[in-house]
Parts: structure tokens; sequence; C-alpha cells
């Protein structure tokens, strides 16, 4: 893998220098990506909960002998996001 190039540009100039990254800001760009994967997969996994509560409660609610259209009409946040 080739090492990746920082462009810098002077914009009082319009001077543009192109340069390796430093072995530092590879490892802050290592660094960055995997926070931000980390968050990424937290993100999901939230995602994957709150849809699991709105199932369990619309399931809740229809062993009650609630409607569907009771259920969207009273809790409108336990409607299927589109």
């Amino acid at each position: 893998m080739s090492t990746p190039i920082a462009i810098e540009v002077n914009c009082e100039t319009g001077d543009v220098t192109e340069r390796p990254l430093t072995a530092e800001e590879i490892a802050q760009r290592e660094a960055d990506a995997a926070a931000a994967a980390a968050a990424e997969a937290e993100r999901q996994e939230q995602e994957a909960a709150r849809e699991a509560a709105r199932v369990s409660a619309r399931a809740r609610l229809a062993a009650q002998g609630w409607t569907d259209a009771e259920i969207d009409v009273t809790y409108p946040t336990l409607v299927a996001p589109a």
C-alpha cells in the first residue's frame, strides 16, 4: 500500500502542496477510522434495541386486543418506520 498523501492549499496564494502523511498522521487517521466504526456499531445496536422494544410493545398491545389502527393512533411512536 502506498503512503497516503496530504494536500495542503494556501488560500491566500493559491499554492497547492502535496506531501506524504507522517507516521503520526497515519496513526491518527487509523484511530479516527476505528472510533468512527465503533460509533457506527453502537448506533446500529441502539437502533436494533429500539426496534425490538417497538415490536415488543406492539405485540403486548395486540395481545390485549388492540387493533393495528388503534395502536397507530394512540401510540404514534410505535408505528413502523417507513
